[in-house]
């Protein structure tokens, strides 16, 4: 198929009311339980399969972070959702078609996650500092310059890059709306709250969930709390092209390119599934690999 990358019309931001969000922590219930149920299947079944020496890094503040590389050429980042690791995108279309495309393919679990560090200061995680934990990779890899592909949670560090590190050539956003533009998105705001400890029973499974899995609750909590947000008047200085992309049925789906609006160099595409099976599919890594190539 085709791509026809546009710069998208300006639109509104305000695509993220009560019952949108609302909506979305009702949907994350169930996403959350599915994801975690595959993940854990497949993180396991990767530790027995994989030789793969496991490598780490010091980051700027000394916080020890789980990285991988694969492959020669360009290097692309690719940076995982809220409550994954940098593993998760080895069961994407995207890992193996970036490899064949023939591109680096680097991964790394953003602290709090997988077998990064996972400080329970909430310092740790403020004023930027899983990009800077991008930014201190890059350093390390020596890389000049690279190419950054972020999907829900990690679409947001994205945009942090774009605006910190002069290295970042090119940038997709996947499976995330205008609502992180908000510094008081109340999204963010009850996660927070409920792995915190709060009764918030639109996110009671989540935060079960969370705990069968054995994740770091404290630390994922953190995060929320300090979760970056990048203004609209911010992502209007971007100069780099940007693709916002999203699910046809995913409620956080830049709905109308609003998103890809705020960016003089944004770009909008759709394509089929939710917020969860989304970054999966071969659309979407067709999608990602058309534009990589182009910017």
């Amino acid at each position: 198929m085709e791509k026809d990358f546009t710069s998208a019309f300006h639109m509104s931001a305000d695509n993220c009311n009560f019952y949108t969000e609302l909506y979305f922590m009702k949907y994350f219930n169930i996403l959350i339980f599915t994801i975690l149920a595959s993940f854990t299947g497949f993180n396991r079944a990767a530790a027995q399969a994989s030789p793969e020496p496991v490598t780490y890094f010091q980051s700027f503040d000394s916080t020890r972070i789980h990285y991988t590389v694969a492959g020669k050429g360009d290097p692309v980042i690719l940076l995982h959702g809220f409550i994954l690791n940098g593993d998760s995108w080895r069961k994407a279309a995207l890992y193996d078609s970036l490899l064949k495309a023939g591109y680096q393919v680097i991964t790394l679990d953003m602290r709090g996650n997988g077998l990064s560090d996972k400080p329970h200061d909430s310092s740790a995680y403020a004023n930027d500092a899983e990009a800077k934990d991008v930014m201190a990779l890059a350093t390390h890899l020596k890389l000049l310059n690279y190419k950054v592909v972020g999907y829900s949670r990690g679409a947001i560090i994205v945009s942090r890059l774009l605006l910190l590190d002069e290295r970042v050539k090119c940038a997709v956003m996947g499976g995330m709306g205008t609502g992180f533009t908000d510094p008081e998105w109340p999204r963010r705001k009850m996660f927070y709250r409920a792995l915190d400890g709060d009764n918030i029973p639109e996110l009671v499974t989540m935060v079960k969930s969370v705990q069968a899995a054995g994740l770091d609750q404290q630390a994922l909590a953190l995060m929320q709390k300090e979760q970056p947000a990048t203004t609209p008047a911010e992502l209007g200085k971007i100069t780099q092209a940007v693709l916002v992309i999203g699910g046809d049925k995913d409620p956080d789906n830049d709905t109308g390119g609003a998103l890809a609006a705020m960016m003089p160099v944004g770009m909008h595409a759709t394509v089929e599934g939710d917020h969860g099976s989304t970054v999966r599919t071969a659309h979407f890594a067709s999608w990602v690999v058309d534009f990589l190539n182009n910017h």
